[in-house]
């Protein structure tokens, strides 16, 4: 994925969830598929890309992914939450459930 195909898709897409992560990272892979069944269920319209941030060292810069894991969602285009480290899927579900309803419905 280059960093082209990630900014296309997040024009084109409802919404996308950038997920980066890292091989060492152990709770970016415990996270992770907390936050897979999140939005299958809760959010279902919205794009998930999960990035290695060494791999995808490009658009890791990009994007300033200072720390791992790194949650950014975009909705219509734009930036709307960013959350590092520490990422509470309660208080995520909380930001999104609102924009998301108007968006979709």
């Amino acid at each position: 994925m280059t960093l082209e195909q990630v900014q296309q898709t997040i024009q084109e897409e409802v919404g996308v969830l950038l997920y980066f992560s890292g091989e060492h990272c152990s709770v970016c892979h415990a996270l992770r598929p907390k936050f897979r069944e999140l939005f299958d269920t809760e959010f279902p319209k919205l794009k998930q890309i999960y990035l290695d941030a060494q791999e995808y060292a490009e658009i890791s810069s990009y994007y300033n992914v200072l720390a791992l894991p790194t949650i950014l969602v975009f909705l219509d285009g734009r930036e709307f939450v960013r959350e590092g480290r520490t990422v509470s899927l309660h208080k995520l579900t909380e930001q999104l459930k609102r924009p998301y309803g108007m968006m979709t419905e």
